[in-house]
């Protein structure tokens, strides 16, 4: 990959953030990592400086639930250079946990606007120069809820399903403009929500509280695997994909090339709408 593209990475903090932006370093990338606090911001890019100096890293803050946060993010990020290449939208919060009925409304929205509102400014910001250029990545983070419901994590499961629908109606918008996007399940990672979990107890996360302490003993997936799929879809190689929802756990993607051709027209790796013959009923009519 050309030491000329500049990713911009939200949420590079966190062990999942901060493997992708290595593993996108590690590919020739220069960064821009994007967090909440300036001083762990700072602190990143400082790191990954000094794991790569030959790299271009710069660090910016950002509060992504406040849209005049995520515009100024995007005109200080590109102060002093184009706008970026590719784009990985990784920040995110869980939100409340607990039945729907119980949940404070301003904190449900909030979730929906940091997951799923700010992810989506980014890209309107960012799209009209890739276009541009004819060449861009756009990278969503998907998770928890995103393909089936999602109890006592209502918010979160809303916010990362409309991601990834987002991701599909995008990718037909940008045929043909060599942008492309995809969305990526990185697998249960354990990572600050996982601790969030834990803390609600089994009295709010009845469902995954068991779940979460296993995965707490035993360990989760990590996030370097993510990263490493992230970074395919950020390469030339994977040029071909766009608009689907790719697992680093379970989808053999390092392998997908020779089934190119056979993703035209497809609805593999998308959401969907089961109807009863696809479970070998017939109830007329759908």
């Amino acid at each position: 990959m050309s030491a000329a593209r500049t990713a911009l990475v939200t949420g590079a903090t966190g062990g999942l953030g901060r493997a992708v932006a290595s593993q996108l370093a590690a590919d020739g990338v220069d960064l821009v990592v994007a967090a909440r606090s300036a001083e762990a911001a700072a602190a990143c890019a400082a790191d990954l400086r000094a794991q790569w100096p030959d790299r271009h890293v710069r660090a910016e803050s950002c509060d992504l639930s406040r849209e005049g946060e995520v515009r100024e993010l995007m005109r200080r990020a590109t102060g002093s250079g184009p706008m970026p290449d590719i784009l990985v939208n990784i920040a995110a919060v869980q939100g409340p946990i607990g039945a729907f009925v119980d949940a404070p409304w301003g904190e449900w929205a909030r979730t929906l606007g940091i997951d799923l509102l700010a992810p989506a400014l980014l890209a309107q910001l960012t799209l009209p120069a890739m276009i541009g250029r004819g060449w861009g990545r756009v990278i969503n983070i998907s998770g928890g809820g995103a393909t089936g419901p999602r109890p006592d994590f209502s918010a979160y499961a809303v916010a990362k399903t409309g991601l990834v629908r987002f991701t599909e109606t995008m990718a037909h918008e940008l045929s043909g403009t060599g942008v492309t996007i995809n969305a990526v399940a990185p697998g249960p990672m354990n990572t600050r929500m996982l601790d969030e979990v834990l803390q609600a107890g089994p009295a709010k996360a009845s469902r995954e509280h068991a779940s979460a302490l296993a995965r707490a003993r035993d360990g989760g997936v990590p996030p370097e695997q993510a990263a490493r799929l992230v970074g395919w879809l950020a390469s030339e190689e994977a040029a071909w994909i766009s608009g689907r929802l790719l697992s680093a756990v379970w989808d053999p993607w390092d392998r997908l090339a020779v089934h190119a051709g056979e993703f035209d027209g497809s609805d593999i790796y998308t959401l969907r709408r089961i109807v009863p013959k696809d479970r070998g009923r017939d109830w007329g009519n759908g």
